[in-house]
């Protein structure tokens, strides 16, 4: 299978959406040939001349951080908590229009408003099946943390908490509850324009894996 269908992408964009499952010169010709959405993921070193030949353009670069009990610093502090007892309301209202990183944000072929809609569907995806943390500074809802199993898929703080270097602290107490229910690992996926997710990452003990530069491109 050289293209595969990605519906959660197709109902906040209301096109077919599609993600090629390797850099072939068979795929490229299949997604131009199909009609809607298509993502490709590929190697930053890698030849980019069939994606420039095929109209595939830039969107972002992804890596992937990673860290185990051994390599994790661990910061705490006492006014920062974290509690699966949220108004999930107020965890939208944080989550809607946080992810300017992202790669269909950045896409200028796709409307915002829809980008948005993209997420929020993703993150109540994630409070329907009750894998988010709320994160609490003085007892009062600052952000969230969303997870599947050991990995931190979605996460955003709320305006008024950003730049006070509290993020870590519930970084650490939602690391160290994934890794007490018996994961080897934490990872998570992060835009390497993020520089703030990044460094956050960085002084948490996370090494980068697996950098990918994502190409989109639209057929009528």
């Amino acid at each position: 299978m050289l293209i595969k269908e990605t519906p959660w992408d197709a109902t906040a964009f209301g096109l077919p959406t599609w993600e090629l499952t390797e850099y072939s010169e068979a795929a490229l010709q299949l997604a131009k040939q199909t009609s809607g959405h298509c993502t490709i993921k590929v190697d930053p070193l890698a030849n980019k001349q069939l994606l420039n030949q095929y109209d595939f353009y830039y969107c972002d670069t992804l890596i992937e951080p990673r860290c185990n009990a051994a390599r994790l610093r661990r910061f705490q502090h006492p006014d920062a908590t974290i509690s699966k007892d949220f108004d999930a309301d107020l965890i939208l209202q944080i989550g809607h229009s946080a992810f300017e990183h992202g790669r269909f944000h950045r896409d200028f072929n796709l409307p915002k408003y829809a980008a948005d809609l993209r997420y929020d569907n993703w993150l109540k995806q994630l409070l329907e099946a009750k894998q988010v943390y709320g994160l609490y500074w003085k007892g009062k809802l600052a952000g969230f943390i969303g997870y599947t199993n050991s990995s931190l898929v979605l996460h955003a703080l709320a305006k008024q908490q950003r730049g006070k270097g509290r993020a870590k602290f519930w970084w650490t107490a939602v690391c160290v509850e994934l890794l007490a229910n018996g994961y080897d690992e934490i990872n998570s996926s992060i835009s390497a324009s993020n520089l703030g997710a990044l460094n956050l990452y960085a002084s948490l003990g996370f090494s980068f894996f697996n950098p990918k530069d994502i190409y989109h491109h639209i057929s009528p």
